[in-house]
């Protein structure tokens, strides 16, 4: 039997990137991001729905949205779901369902995100890669 994988997101941030680093150095960012959805009810009235969803982001993609974003900034996911479970101290099942990022372009413009030094910063970073490069950067308006 065949299965998929797949997500993709676009929203905006509800608050920075927060960055931590595991025991043996592997960044890892969350980001938390609204994504919203407009629908007639049945009676015709126009309605907006948000669904809030964590996205997970690790190596040097989490390090650049870390650098990089801010809360309120538009984002553009691709990556699949993933199943978390845990036992909290007193003794509670716990689980919830994330995003694990494989892609993550940042929207919305060059003009909205400058480094320190007030150059454009990269759009886009892969989650397999080392780095992001310089041809990885695609600002969307």
């Amino acid at each position: 039997m065949a299965s998929l994988n797949k997500v993709l997101l676009i929203g905006n941030l509800t608050k920075d990137p927060e960055l931590r680093y595991t025991p043996n150095g592997t960044a890892v960012a969350n980001l938390r991001v609204a994504v919203n959805r407009k629908f007639k009810d049945r009676t015709g009235e126009l309605k907006e729905d948000t669904c809030f969803v964590t996205v997970t982001a690790w190596d040097k993609q989490a390090e650049a949205c870390n650098q990089y974003l801010q809360k309120g900034r538009p984002i553009f996911v691709e990556g699949i779901l993933q199943s978390r479970s845990w036992d909290t101290p007193d003794g509670q099942k716990r689980s919830t369902i994330d995003v694990r990022a494989e892609r993550i372009q940042f929207l919305g413009g060059a003009g909205q995100a400058k480094g320190g030094n007030g150059e454009p910063v990269p759009a886009e970073g892969d989650a397999g890669s080392d780095a992001v490069r310089p041809e990885d950067i695609a600002w969307e308006e």
